[in-house]
């Protein structure tokens, strides 16, 4: 009974786990997709959310997750200890067999794909850099952040799709950091909740904003100028990356598309609230995040 009820409580949390795909930015395996790219992105996005979830303590409760990489239940909360656990399952996935169900959907992937460690290794480090880093001094430092924590996810969806060229890296490591940087705007208080702050300390003391001054109901002109700023960065990128969507064709450009649109979606948005991002997250509409992946597609319009 008790192997039954640990069995019942790890497919609750890899189902909980999947089901987060559906409150995403961004499209994580659209169903226009092939079948066989849509359960490979599935396989991929199961491992990017549960290592986000360790590193943010957001496990399903139970201790299941602990259970499946051979922790005590009771170590869920040590998120460093289930980081290397969890690395240590992932490097099974290579080379042997892994225990935690969300690296076993893996593997058959892996495999099929011939994909290689280090973009999941790089997704993992950046989990633990959370753990021990919570401040960025200088934009530099930022993008190396997101050079773990968003460009693999990119590069991976290239690989799974087969698609993968030095050119097409390039303009991906630019469309996720984007992506990455708009999705700190959005969650300035949700972070700092986290106590993290991902607004470059050097950028903050430009605009003469304090700490202080991002636990308030409402951003005051120096945030709202320092948002501004931040966004316009992440904006070049994203148009950077843009030439992406052009050089793919049928269902994968439409998938890219949704990317670049989401990213531009919520740069509106966050203009749109007039940078105040501090009562919580500006998000678009479905229907302007259609109007973007339109304007993406039809590369004569710009960027707008």
């Amino acid at each position: 009974m008790a192997t039954e009820n640990s069995q019942l409580r790890q497919r609750f949390a890899v189902q909980s786990t999947l089901d987060k795909a559906a409150g995403e930015n961004f499209p994580v395996a659209p169903f226009f997709l092939p079948r066989a790219w849509r359960e490979d992105l599935m396989a991929v996005y199961g491992f990017a959310r549960l290592v986000d979830d360790i590193g943010d303590g957001d496990l399903a409760p139970g201790g299941a997750d602990a259970l499946a990489l051979g922790l005590d239940p009771a170590q869920s909360d040590d998120r460093l200890a289930m980081l290397d656990a969890f690395e240590t399952d992932l490097r099974k996935v290579f080379d042997g067999s892994p225990r935690h169900p969300l690296l076993q959907r893996l593997q058959p992937t892996v495999r099929r794909r011939a994909l290689t460690p280090g973009p999941f290794l790089g997704l993992i480090a950046a989990n633990r850099q959370d753990q021990l880093v919570s401040r960025y001094e200088t934009y530099d430092d930022l993008l190396a952040y997101c050079e773990l924590s968003a460009n693999p996810v990119g590069r991976l969806v290239l690989a799974v799709t087969g698609t993968e060229t030095p050119e097409r890296v390039r303009r991906s490591d630019a469309v996720c950091t984007s992506l990455q940087i708009v999705e700190h705007l959005q969650d300035v208080s949700e972070d700092l909740a986290r106590d993290r702050i991902y607004l470059p300390a050097e950028d903050m003391k430009r605009c003469s904003v304090q700490e202080s001054d991002l636990a308030r109901a409402h951003a005051g002109a120096a945030v709202r100028s320092l948002i501004a700023y931040e966004a316009e960065r992440a904006r070049r990128l994203l148009n950077e990356g843009t030439p992406l969507v052009g050089s793919v064709h049928g269902r994968l450009k439409l998938l890219l598309a949704g990317f670049v649109a989401g990213g531009r979606a919520a740069l509106r948005a966050i203009a749109a609230a007039e940078y105040d991002v501090l009562p919580g997250p500006p998000k678009p509409t479905k229907p302007q995040l259609l109007r973007e992946v339109g304007a993406v597609l039809r590369p004569d319009r710009g960027e707008g």
